[in-house]
């Protein structure tokens, strides 16, 4: 191994310990209440030095942030395909759902903890976050246009529909908020079919959906493909 390799090994290696740290003590002490140098003394680095890897603390999240994403979408990508396109949706979200468990602080911090940055602001940035909205609406279409689902139904605002509903017995699970005996899954399963059941036929785009149909047309190189509402989008 040369020099350099060598160097650049332990630059990586570094910057993946001041992500791991950042992202326990956001989740235990909250995103407000955690500073650089908080984070520098617990990895026994001064805070110059974590300067030279990450300009801000919201530069941490983001690429916490990043980094969660991305293990969503491998969770995503690797959920059952075999079956009917709304097969498929069902199979996606629960996958979803089940990131929640897997990866509870990644799922705290994308999802739940208000005080971090706004993912919005920073959209061009986050084209995983892009590719995951346009596959999750992809699969509603092509449920729709199987027959599963009402013709008439607009795939984003279902996928946001889909999304909070989700989001609901998950958190209520990560702050331990069921009563004794309920089953988190159970009630996850219950909310994803009652929604799946509930899609009226008249479904149409949330009201202020216009101002991000544009952003996600970018992407997918549309005029007209819809992009998240600002209210449902992960802070």
């Amino acid at each position: 191994m040369g020099i350099k390799e060598r160097q650049d090994r332990e630059k990586q290696a570094v910057r993946q310990s001041i992500l791991e740290v950042a992202r326990d003590l956001f989740t235990t002490e909250g995103y407000r209440n955690v500073s650089i140098r908080k984070i520098a003394e617990r990895i026994e680095y001064s805070p110059a030095a974590i300067y030279s890897y990450f300009a801000s603390k919201d530069d941490i999240y983001m690429a916490l942030a990043e980094d969660g994403f991305r293990r969503l979408d491998v969770k995503l990508q690797a959920a059952d395909r075999t079956g009917s396109p709304l097969d498929q949706v069902r199979a996606g979200w629960w996958a979803f759902y089940e990131f929640s468990k897997e990866q509870p602080a990644y799922f705290e911090l994308l999802f739940v903890d208000r005080s971090v940055p706004k993912i919005t602001e920073a959209w061009d940035g986050f084209e995983i976050l892009q590719k995951l909205m346009a596959d999750a609406a992809a699969g509603l279409q092509r449920a729709v246009d199987a027959g599963q689902l009402p013709r008439s139904l607009e795939p984003i605002a279902a996928m946001h529909v889909l999304w909070g509903a989700l989001v609901g017995p998950s958190v209520l699970a990560l702050c331990q908020r069921l009563g004794p005996g309920e089953d988190r899954d159970l009630l996850a399963r219950d909310v994803l079919e009652a929604v799946i059941a509930g899609l009226p036929p008249d479904n149409r785009p949330l009201p202020s959906m216009e101002k991000y149909q544009q952003l996600l047309g970018r992407r997918t190189g549309t005029d007209n493909q819809p992009s998240p509402n600002e209210s449902g989008a992960p802070r």
